[in-house]
């Protein structure tokens, strides 16, 4: 009983709750939306295995101080608030009051009907939650994020470097950033995880930012079996070149703008290597680039020349090539100027748009004698809907057949007023036993289906039996004395009492409703006022925040006896409208069927 009391008032009050808060224990969620109108603009969708990166400052974000040490508490779920996502924090500062979370988005966020996730803070007993190495995709054997902490691989890989003296400092496009001075290097060793094979093809990406122009320096290289892969700058211009028995290049279209972090990715697969800038294909080389399983170096090459000079952050490593729409929404997604995440407004349980806790709140607060005035209420809503239905469909139906058999006789004259009479009364039978199946089927005989018509087959075959024992004149036709028409009439009379009958059939149980249900709902408020009262009076608090939950609990029953009255109301007045109408035209047909029949046969 009490669990359909809960669907019951679930049903009522849908439109004006909102989705349901995760978890009691934290205090705070915000929603962040992907704004997919940008994305199309700039002609991106959301690629598989695709992270968002969220930036959280005092401009979006204010509360800080609320979260746990090192952000412990923090939670990332889905649009639908119940799907846990995989996240990491690569920094947060509580004093200068920034952070920045990786979000691994569910695969599904580009078909939902809101692309968002939801970020859920503000409980200082929760465990760490995040997962980085569980949240990159297996394909990506290489992330740097380049932390003052030290280089490290954020991936499960591990394949942390076996040297690296470039310079961490703030002031990154994302956290921290590596420098390089034209003589640091960051060497990666080879391993089995770190593949670049032909095969499957492989792709590396980074951002980079310049104040010089720079003499061929290296941003990445690696080598293999009769085969070297570099990403260089020349110049201002990005530049790759492959040695594969003799030397070929892809030189950038545009130089690079000094002082502004600029994107560089560069594609292999089989046979063509791609390079791109900015999220944009600048150049590819249909060349064999032969597997990678050398060393890896970042701003310098194997021997340590070439060096970079300039910064360098989120380098990345995948084992699979990606095409040019995952490169270009790491970019928009990473850039600072990207504006592809819209964040909301924080909220707590109280504040929730749509009282979505107070009402859920009320309903927790109903005693158990509400609980079965409310599934009684509930029963009643159910039963009242199916008779406003069923009566709907059946009146319907009933006017439309009425409409025909009309028209049909109308056009009948004086002498030909029993012809539309079928013997065949095997279709009265299925309407006396449902009025409804008859009103879904097409099998029955003609006119059966119309009120009118059923007083009119009476009249009909009273009319006939009353001719026979009829007197006559000469050779003339059978006469009806005057009491035979009063007894035509009576009889017609009578099948249209009958016919109204059926026709206001269980529309008691509207009355019912209408009347019973608010008395229903006061009665449960008034026992859930009296138990509130009188817990107070045993425990002897009196405030408000003691009387207001019972209160609130006791006027749930109120509100569904409405819910279950008002309906009904509108129903029952709209059917009691039309039952009058197919009332009226069986009024006004007895009357012209006796006046007829008086006409031919007195």
């Amino acid at each position: 009983m009490k669990k359909f009391g809960v669907l019951f008032l679930l049903l009522v009050l849908a439109p004006s709750m909102a989705s349901a808060w995760w978890n009691e224990d934290w205090a705070y969620k915000k929603k962040i939306t992907l704004d997919m109108q940008k994305l199309q603009q700039d002609g991106v969708t959301v690629p598989a295995s695709a992270f968002a990166l969220i930036r959280l400052h005092m401009g979006n974000f204010g509360f800080f101080a609320d979260l746990a040490d090192k952000g412990k508490d923090v939670r990332v779920l889905a649009g639908d608030e119940k799907t846990p996502l995989k996240f990491f924090i690569e920094k947060l500062d509580t004093v200068n009051q920034m952070a920045l979370i990786w979000v691994k988005l569910p695969a599904d966020i580009a078909t939902a009907e809101e692309p968002a996730v939801w970020l859920y803070y503000g409980n200082q007993n929760a465990t760490d939650a995040q997962d980085a190495g569980g949240a990159f995709d297996a394909n990506q054997v290489l992330d740097y994020a380049f932390d003052r902490a030290g280089t490290k691989d954020a991936t499960a890989y591990g394949n942390n470097p076996s040297e690296s003296s470039a310079t961490a400092v703030e002031g990154g496009l994302i956290a921290d950033a590596a420098v390089f001075n034209g003589s640091q290097i960051v060497r990666v060793p080879a391993t089995p995880a770190l593949q670049m094979s032909t095969v499957s093809g492989w792709t590396v990406s980074a951002w980079v930012k310049i104040d010089q122009a720079q003499n061929n320096s290296v941003i990445f290289q690696r080598s293999g079996p009769g085969s070297t892969v570099t990403l260089s700058i020349l110049g201002e211009t990005p530049y790759a070149e492959v040695e594969a028995g003799s030397k070929q290049e892809i030189k950038g279209p545009v130089p690079l703008t000094k002082g502004t972090w600029h994107h560089l990715a560069l594609s292999a697969e089989t046979a063509n290597l791609v390079l791109y800038v900015d999220g944009v294909s600048v150049g590819s080389l249909g060349v064999e680039t032969r597997d990678l399983t050398g060393e890896l170096t970042l701003g310098a090459d194997a021997k340590g020349a070439r060096g970079f000079t300039g910064m360098l952050d989120q380098l990345a490593v995948f084992k699979t090539v990606r095409d040019a729409n995952a490169i270009k929404f790491d970019f928009a997604m990473q850039g600072s100027a990207g504006a592809v995440l819209a964040y909301g407004e924080d909220s707590t349980p109280d504040s929730e748009e749509g009282g979505e806790n107070l009402i859920m709140g009320s309903i927790k607060n109903v005693t158990t004698d509400g609980w079965v005035i409310i599934g009684i209420l509930g029963v009643m809503f159910v039963i009242s809907w199916m008779v406003m239905i069923v009566k709907a469909i059946v009146l319907n139906r009933i006017s439309r057949e009425n409409k025909r058999f009309g028209q049909a006789y109308s056009q009948l004259t004086t002498q030909e007023i029993g012809n539309l009479n079928s013997e065949d009364d095997e279709d009265d039978q299925d309407y006396d036993e449902s009025a409804l199946l008859l009103s879904f089927t097409k099998s029955h005989g003609a006119f059966t289906g119309s009120s009118i018509y059923r007083v009119y087959h009476v009249g009909v075959e009273e009319m006939n039996r009353r001719l026979k024992k009829g007197t006559r004149v000469k050779d003339s036709e059978p006469r009806l004395t005057s009491q035979s028409m009063e007894a035509v009439k009576a009889t017609m009379d009578a099948a249209l009492i009958r016919e109204l009958q059926k026709l206001n059939s269980q529309m008691v149980l509207l009355t019912i409703a209408i009347s019973g249900g608010p008395f229903l709902g006061l009665l449960g408020t008034v026992i859930g006022v009296m138990i509130t009262f009188a817990a107070i009076a045993v425990s002897g608090e009196v405030n408000v925040n003691a009387i207001a939950p019972g209160i609130a609990g006791a006027l749930t029953a109120t509100v569904a006896g409405l819910a279950v009255a008002i309906p009904c109301l509108f129903g029952y007045n709209y059917l009691g409208s039309r039952i009058k109408e197919i009332t009226a035209d069986m009024q006004v047909f007895v009357d012209e069927f006796v006046a007829k029949l008086a006409e031919q046969h007195t």
